[in-house]
C-alpha cells in the first residue's frame, strides 16, 4: 500500500507556473506507474499526465502538452508536475495517483487504472 501526499498548489496569474509535488510513503515507489488528474466542480476527474515505472515514458492530456512536464525521482519517492504557461482553463483540483498494475515503460491513463490517490491540490489560474 502506498499514501500519497500533493503540494504545490495556489493561485497563479494567467501564464505562470506551478511546480505541483506527490510525496509518497512506503519502499516500492519505484513498482508504480505514476499519475495527474485533475477535476472542477461539476465535472469528471480527467486524466492529465502520467510516467511510467522507469521515468522513461510519458503521455499527456493533448490539452496541456508542451506547457505541463512530468516527472519523478524514485531515490525520492516523489512525482512532479511543472506547469508553464498556465491558463484559466486549468483551473481545478489536482490529484496524484499510484497505479501497481503497470509496465515498466508503459503509462497510465485511465482513472481505472490508478489504485492510490492523494487527497489533492488546489490550482487557480487568474485571467
Amino acid at each position: 500500500q502506498v499514501q500519497l501526499a500533493e503540494s504545490g498548489g495556489g493561485l497563479v496569474q494567467a501564464g505562470g507556473s506551478l511546480r505541483l509535488s506527490c510525496a509518497a510513503s512506503g519502499r516500492t515507489f519505484s513498482s508504480y506507474g505514476m499519475g495527474w488528474f485533475r477535476q472542477c466542480p461539476g465535472k469528471e476527474r480527467e486524466f492529465v499526465a502520467a510516467v511510467s515505472r522507469s521515468g522513461g515514458s510519458t503521455a499527456y492530456l493533448d490539452s496541456v502538452k508542451g506547457r505541463f512536464t512530468i516527472s519523478r525521482d524514485n531515490a525520492k519517492n516523489t512525482v512532479y508536475l511543472q506547469m508553464n504557461s498556465l491558463k484559466p482553463e486549468d483551473t481545478a483540483v489536482y490529484y496524484c495517483a499510484a497505479a501497481s498494475l503497470v509496465g515498466l515503460w508503459s503509462t497510465a491513463r485511465k482513472r481505472g487504472d490508478y489504485d492510490y490517490w492523494g487527497p489533492g491540490t488546489q490550482v487557480t489560474v487568474s485571467s
